[in-house]
């Protein structure tokens, strides 16, 4: 399959981020699935979250249904911020060539970080989260989705990859003070732990704003290879992923299949 990911400049204009993401979408070519960034409508900020929220069915929501549609394509919509029952949720929709909406993930684990001498942030000021482990069936496999700090927690993305995963999907957007530190290291761990293909889909970096975004959106493959990393700015990366290369992986390197399930098990609540 042939993946898209788009690397956008994200401004202060709701509006006009909805035409930019629509526009770089209907750039790519020949692409099976597009992913966007985390918050692609919306700037990364407490005070944002909820004057740019809408709720599901709003004006990001239905361009994202239209663009899939019309361009036949899976499409997972990063992230934006969902207004439900007074509440902000940090939501990623996915949406099939019909346009139908297949999955909702909201954002599990809220990033409340204080770094020393870097950066802090509390999304919990704002934002609530979901509880929701989120899977969809797609032509090439079951899929995983979560939410950049949710790439952090091994335990949510082995119960996707037990539960089917092929592909571990990840909106994202980390920082100057945690990119550089560990980004490529847990898209690349999460890959060689699950034996699946990871994908880390960034805004673009803009040194402007009040929280800059580490860019450098990345591919990996089951081996932990990466195939695809790109810059800081702006940019639309496709991938060919192989998906015979999963099953080749794991039946050289039986690690999902040699768990001592008779002496620990991770069980889904």
């Amino acid at each position: 399959m042939k993946l898209a990911q788009i690397q956008m400049h994200v401004t202060a204009d709701k509006a006009a981020n909805l035409r930019h993401a629509e526009e770089l979408l209907r750039s790519v070519r020949g692409a099976d699935m597009a992913i966007l960034p985390e918050m692609f409508c919306c700037p990364y900020d407490n005070s944002c979250f909820r004057a740019y929220g809408e709720p599901a069915g709003g004006a990001a929501y239905q361009m994202l249904s239209r663009t899939a549609r019309e361009l036949g394509l899976w499409l997972v919509g990063g992230s934006l911020p969902e207004l439900d029952d007074g509440r902000v949720y940090n939501t990623s929709f996915v949406f099939d060539p019909q346009g139908v909406c297949v999955a909702r993930h909201r954002k599990m684990h809220l990033f409340d970080i204080d770094v020393e001498g870097g950066q802090r942030f509390r999304e919990s000021d704002t934002l609530s989260p979901g509880d929701d482990v989120t899977l969809f069936d797609t032509p090439w496999g079951k899929m995983g989705l979560c939410i950049c700090f949710d790439l952090r927690f091994e335990e949510l993305h082995r119960v996707m990859a037990l539960e089917g995963a092929r592909v571990l999907l990840a909106p994202a957007a980390f920082n100057m003070t945690t990119g550089p530190a560990h980004w490529e290291l847990l898209l690349r761990q999460r890959a060689v732990d699950n034996q699946c293909f990871t994908v880390g889909t960034s805004p673009a970096r803009d040194e402007s704003a009040s929280y800059v975004a580490w860019g450098h959106s990345m591919v990996c493959d089951p081996w932990g290879t990466v195939l695809r990393q790109c810059g800081a700015g702006e940019e639309v990366a496709v991938t060919e992923l192989d998906m015979t290369r999963i099953d080749a992986v794991r039946r050289q390197l039986p690690i999902l299949s040699a768990r001592r399930t008779d002496v620990y098990e991770l069980r889904r609540v």
